[in-house]
């Protein structure tokens, strides 16, 4: 595939001097030398031999309204290393419906539920089986009752704001499978009061 890219650049390169040499009534243009070509093959060839990407850009030169093209040449490792050491992505969470919630919540699957208000709210009623991490809790530093990343888990408060915040604050932590619901003021299931079971 690479080799089909080169030998496109190439012949474009060709047929572009071709056309600067052989334009009739153009006494401006400029034909591609043979050494310019063979600057220009050498380059592929180095190219591929250094693992290296070209780069073909296409500009029209002001004199003459012909074109010019520029092979750049770049290094894909340094390329990723470069975009990675400047940017860090976001994690990703998935919002959920209570409907599906409720359908994941009856799957023997090793999931967990986890309610993120403040404790007063979470005693005064609670999906069962919930338990307590509130939100404000949450910062930089993954909770002691959530050891596996890889864990599926669902998140609820109140009416869906600190949910959504502590479900981007897990998933930046690297948590890979967060299903926010929203609130429990919307919650049609069971709930229960007291302290976690």
């Amino acid at each position: 595939m690479k080799w089909m890219l080169i030998l496109s650049i190439l012949l474009y390169v060709l047929f572009l001097g071709g056309c600067a040499s052989g334009s009739a009534g153009d006494t401006a243009a400029q034909p591609v030398t043979g050494a310019s070509t063979e600057a220009t093959s050498q380059k592929v060839t180095e190219s591929v031999e250094n693992n290296t990407e070209l780069i073909s850009e296409v500009e029209p030169t002001e004199d003459t309204g012909n074109t010019v093209e520029t092979l750049t040449e770049t290094d894909p490792e340094a390329s990723s290393q470069e975009a990675g050491s400047t940017e860090k992505t976001a994690g990703v969470y998935t919002q959920i419906s209570q409907e599906e919630a409720k359908r994941m919540m009856a799957l023997d699957d090793g999931h967990v539920v986890v309610d993120v208000r403040r404790r007063d709210e979470y005693l005064e009623g609670h999906i069962p089986g919930a338990i307590l991490i509130p939100n404000e809790n949450i910062e930089d530093t993954p909770p002691s009752k959530l050891p596996d990343k890889d864990q599926i888990i669902l998140i609820y408060c109140r009416s869906g704001r600190r949910s959504k915040e502590a479900s981007q604050k897990l998933a930046d932590m690297g948590y890979t499978r967060i299903y926010e619901f929203g609130g429990i003021i919307d919650w049609t299931g069971d709930v229960v009061e007291g302290a976690e079971q």
